[in-house]
């Protein structure tokens, strides 16, 4: 029997469900030799957390092999130090003043995936320059029906002084598809869920929610016509990996639908206001986190953008018994309590963290996971809070780009070394030559 095509879509009213990679979508010939790279694509994501971390708890003690035992706010990632790669020295230098004062929030948050010194207004007239997601989504987003995913948990303005004289612009997005046009993130898991499977046409799209929301169906109710023919093609593999992909979005939907429930409940009783956002910042993570797992899956985006929160956060964390804001306790001035809360937020966010990259590791594909088949940088623009330094930053790669990355590594930089040289062999990785990218020197060795 032929292959199916690739790009093949489930479709319903307003919907547009794309599909995992399946072996009937691959050429008998191929499956016998090796699955190629153009048919197992690698994904690049990039995960931002903001106000630094607490570095005495981040820091692997020596180079070399990751030790079994991980510092402390690294310790939720314990079964999975084999899939990850601790950086240490790499740098953000425009992201210091270099003479333009006060702003480390919103420049380190402008400058990380730039690396390009944001004009200092909180006017209009702002400039910084392409972000290292926008470069990939421009050289290979044609491939996938979206170029690229911005999604976050905070909301953001995008005009007006939200630090020291810096746009909000700035300190809201880390995505640039220009030198002044930030990307804005979508912080809304179920506006984020409806884009991934609509079909463009928003009179359909309002019709398959209604009818959704009427009949309590899933979105998989809506291609259920489509989805048996396609099953009646495939053998048992394909059927089985078919299953559990319906299997996570059902589960993703039951979600979404809890959180709204509650949201609904909480109105009706006069409390809070409709965000459509779930109330427990982990739920919030963790959703996002899998709307960006299923556009990878699925193969609707091969990059992405994920901001926990913007920069100069003052985010409470009650839920882990820190009632301060999470800025105020970043400022510790080595105050042994708040250094030891800021190590408690910063390994909650690394919580959330293993909650992704271990969903990527479950999910098999033609050849190995997805993770295995992906770049995830994690990290944040500023180094320790209370210094607001921008050098010797803490970063973590996982993942292992098409088993071409060697993972399990504590990999030692000479400090001032430019993060721009990292997404510059990410780049490579993925097919995109550029010669630059904002401060770059080249492509960074001893990764790949």
């Amino acid at each position: 029997m032929n292959p199916i095509d690739r790009r093949t879509f489930l479709r319903g009213v307003g919907t547009l469900m794309a599909l995992p990679v399946l072996e009937k979508m691959v050429p008998t010939s191929a499956l016998a030799q090796s699955v190629t790279k153009a048919q197992q694509p690698t994904r690049m994501a990039f995960m931002f957390v903001p106000n630094g971390v607490n570095m005495e708890h981040w820091r692997p003690a020596a180079e070399g092999l990751l030790p079994a035992e991980l510092p402390q706010v690294l310790k939720p990632l314990a079964d999975l130090r084999s899939e990850i790669n601790v950086l240490t020295g790499l740098t953000q230098h425009h992201a210091f003043a270099n003479g333009d004062g006060p702003g480390d929030h919103a420049r380190s948050t402008a400058c990380w995936l730039t690396g390009v010194q944001p004009k200092k207004t909180a006017g209009s007239d702002i400039r910084n320059g392409i972000s290292a997601d926008q470069v990939a989504a421009m050289h290979i987003g044609k491939k996938t029906k979206f170029a690229s995913l911005e999604i976050g948990c905070e909301r953001g303005g995008v005009s007006g002084d939200c630090d020291s004289g810096y746009s909000c612009a700035y300190s809201s997005n880390i995505s640039w598809r220009s030198e002044n046009t930030p990307v804005a993130k979508e912080v809304n898991p179920r506006l984020v869920f409806e884009r991934l499977f609509g079909s463009g046409d928003a009179t359909g799209e309002t019709e398959s929610r209604t009818r959704r929301d009427l009949f309590r169906q899933s979105i998989l109710d809506i291609v259920s016509e489509d989805a048996a023919k396609l099953k009646a093609q495939l053998g048992k593999r394909d059927q089985r990996k078919l299953d559990e992909y319906f299997q996570g979005v059902r589960e993703i939907e039951e979600r979404l639908t809890k959180f709204e429930n509650e949201k609904t409940a909480q109105l009706a009783a006069g409390i809070g206001k409709p965000t459509g956002i779930p109330g427990d910042y982990g739920d919030h993570i963790r959703l996002m986190g899998d709307m960006m797992v299923l556009a990878f899956q699925a193969d609707l985006t091969r990059v992405c953008t994920f901001m926990f929160a913007n920069d100069g956060s003052n985010r409470s964390y009650h839920e882990i018994g820190v009632s301060e804001g999470h800025h105020d306790v970043s400022h510790h001035g080595k105050d042994p309590h708040k250094l030891e809360k800021k190590q408690k937020i910063d390994q909650y966010h690394v919580q959330q963290l293993a909650y992704v990259l271990n969903k990527m590791r479950s999910i098999k594909e033609l050849d190995g996971t997805l993770l295995d088949n992906s770049l995830i940088v994690y990290g944040a623009g500023i180094s320790d809070g209370d210094r607001h330094n921008h050098d010797d930053l803490p970063i973590l790669v996982a993942g292992r780009a098409g088993k071409t990355l060697q993972t399990g590594r504590h990999l030692v930089y000479p400090n001032r070394t430019p993060m721009n040289n990292l997404f510059l062999s990410m780049l490579d990785r993925v097919g995109v030559k550029v010669e630059k990218l904002g401060d770059s020197t080249g492509k960074l060795q001893g990764l790949f």
